[in-house]
């Protein structure tokens, strides 16, 4: 199979879960780069990120937007979610950028490990 199909499907596989639970990039995307294209967890970050750059909620947005499980006074939060998201995402890469990719890798699936606990067991 070609890399850019392998790519796509990943990014399939992220599309649908970020549809259905508002995750994809950090859940998805790094683990599969980082074990499946052996990428250290910096490239791994800024590649699920320039995925990120292309609108890529919009269809979702929309379908929830027409099924009316979001309407116009949740854009507002949206909205400033995203300002939050930009800022943040800045002071994380430069914080990244610093760290040796194995601590980064490490951090990385401790977060996962700890969300995953609280998802489950509240």
């Amino acid at each position: 199979m070609p890399i850019w199909w392998m790519f796509v499907v990943t990014g399939f596989l992220a599309g649908i879960a970020s549809g259905m639970f508002g995750i994809g990039g950090g859940i998805i995307i790094v683990p599969v780069l980082v074990l499946g294209f052996k990428m250290e967890q910096q490239v791994a970050s800024g590649t699920s990120l320039i995925a990120l750059l292309l609108p890529v909620g919009a269809f979702a947005v929309w379908n929830y937007w027409q099924a009316g499980k979001i309407g116009a006074e949740h854009f507002s939060g949206g909205l400033w979610l995203a300002v939050g998201i930009a800022a943040g995402a800045f002071f994380g890469s430069n914080i990244a950028i610093g760290l040796n990719p194995e601590t980064l890798r490490k951090i990385f699936a401790g977060f996962m490990v700890l969300a995953a606990g609280r998802m489950a067991f509240g």
